[in-house]
Formats: C-alpha cells, structure tokens, sequence
C-alpha cells in the first residue's frame, strides 16, 4: 500500500498499521529489537516523548490518556486518536511548532517529519518483538532512508540512533533502512 503524501493521511496509515501491531500483541515483555527494551517500551517511547515536543513547540498539551504499564493498548488508542485530532483539524494548517533546533516549521510537516515517522520506524520493532508481520511500505523506508543518510553523523551524535547496522549490498531497502537506524534487520525474539 502506498502511503499518503499529506501528514494527516500518512498518520493515519502509520498510526494504523502502528495500531494493528498493538491489538496483536499478547506478550507486552518480550524483548525489542532496541536494546533494554520490551514491547511494551516500544508503546512507551511513543506515548511518552511526542506530548512533551507538542507541549514545548506548539503549546499542544494532549489529554491524558491511560498508563502504558496497565493497559498499552488503551494507552496507545487514547493516545494516537489525539494526535489524529490534531492533523484532523482544520485549524492545524494555520499553526506552526517552534524548536531551537529545527526553527519554526508548520505543525503538520513537524508531526509528519519527526513523529509518524518514528512510529513507522518503531511499526518494525513492535512486530518483531511480539512475532507479528514486520513489513514496511517499501517507498516510504526508501524516502526516509534518503532523507536520514545525509544526517548521518548528526543523528549518531544526538544519541537517538545506535550505530548503524552492516546489511549486504544486495539487501531491500526496508532492512537498509533498519540496519541504518541501528537495528540488525535478521533480529528475532
């Protein structure tokens, strides 16, 4: 399936691929490809780092939704349908997020650039943690890829990727896209 180019639809096809591998999983402790981290985590980092970038940036404070270590599947439906809201609304076109490192940048193509695309990235994590189907939409790891690599030692130097992962040359652009995120694509549970 090819993902949308407008923030509100692509979230919606992320976040809902994101949502399938949430309602599929039945072992919340298992081990992700990240390391330290369970499936569980996986819902963690993402309910819990994005409120506070929306609240710093845009003055967005999302409401509040259930904890992850009761139930991360409410927790991540509370949570993803708030942020829907957002790109929903037609007032969104008119409000900007603000950053010292990014400068201002419009709300839906900072929600687009920095959150869907973590939940794409982290829809792989989830789905090999808890033994559900991993693939990915090949376009979009290709265009993620590209926009990452020139970023390279930035994004190594943030603290926010692992080192990169050696793949074959011959190898798909998802698991290029994987092994460069700091994830060794052939990772099992």
């Amino acid at each position: 399936m090819a993902l949308s180019d407008r923030p509100a639809d692509r979230h919606r096809q992320v976040a809902g691929l994101f949502t399938d591998r949430v309602r599929g999983a039945d072992r919340w402790d298992a081990p992700a490809p990240v390391a330290g981290w369970t499936a569980r985590d996986v819902v963690r980092h993402l309910t819990d780092w994005f409120p506070a970038f929306l609240a710093a940036g845009a003055g967005i404070e999302l409401p509040a939704r259930p904890s992850v270590d009761d139930d991360p599947v409410a927790a991540w439906q509370a949570h993803t349908e708030s942020v829907q809201a957002i790109l929903d609304d037609p007032e969104t076109v008119h409000r900007s997020l603000s950053n010292p490192h990014l400068g201002t940048v419009p709300l839906d193509a900072a929600i687009d650039q920095f959150y869907t695309a973590d939940v794409f990235m982290h829809t792989w994590d989830l789905a090999r943690a808890t033994g559900q189907d991993d693939r990915l939409d090949a376009d979009f790891c290709g265009q993620l890829l590209g926009g990452l690599e020139p970023m390279e030692e930035i994004l190594r130097s943030s603290g926010q990727y692992g080192p990169r992962v050696a793949v074959s040359d011959d190898a798909d652009v998802q698991a290029r896209l994987i092994g460069f995120i700091g994830r060794d694509p052939h990772w099992a549970a």
